[in-house]
């Protein structure tokens, strides 16, 4: 992989984050979830040609941004493992999520998943989490990992590499009809 697109989808990814993140208004311990296909990212079709080093370069960019903003991150791996999440064992502790056993690979989890697995403090994978915010690299699908009510986050970076971005935040439903008020600051 050429040294100059690693380095542009590295800035790419980083800067991306850091706009979701002015838009999204996380808390500490808050959880991104992210989706990434470096074979979309490359520009060939996702789950074609899966590249570590291009996983490496964007999880980087990412993960540095969620460290200095003490949120957590959730790794989406690929359709062959049934986009199981890889997160800190820490946070499946305190979300009480049951841990499945499996250990992601390039062609099997996908190369960001196997990234984040050999990145992470004390890795371990789970198959369901509620997110506050997600970004979904190369069309991968987080939604599903997503809290209820997602609300698209518009940012000027549309790619990284080229592979589509798409970001969201999430926000409290609305209840109550028309003769309810709501906390604006909630929104």
């Amino acid at each position: 992989m050429e040294k100059e697109f690693l380095k542009e989808i590295n800035k790419q990814a980083e800067q991306a984050v850091r706009l979701l993140l002015e838009q999204a208004h996380l808390s500490e311990g808050d959880i991104l979830v992210v989706g990434c296909s470096s074979s979309e990212v490359v520009g060939e079709r996702i789950g074609t040609s899966s590249s570590l080093e291009t996983a490496e370069a964007v999880f980087e960019g990412i993960y540095q941004v969620v460290l200095e903003n003490k949120l957590y991150l959730a790794a989406q791996c690929c359709e062959h493992l049934n986009r199981v999440l890889i997160i800190e064992k820490e946070l499946a502790k305190r979300e009480r999520l049951s841990i499945v056993n499996v250990v992601p690979q390039p062609k099997a989890g996908g190369s960001f998943g196997t990234t984040a697995y050999k990145r992470l403090f004390n890795p371990a994978a789970v198959e369901h989490i509620s997110a506050q915010a997600g970004m979904d690299i190369g069309d991968t699908l987080i939604g599903m990992h997503l809290m209820d009510v997602a609300v698209p986050v518009r940012i000027p970076v549309r790619e990284i590499g080229h592979g589509h971005l798409v970001c969201a935040r999430t926000r409290g439903k609305f209840i109550g009809g028309e003769r309810a008020a709501y906390n604006i600051n909630m929104l």
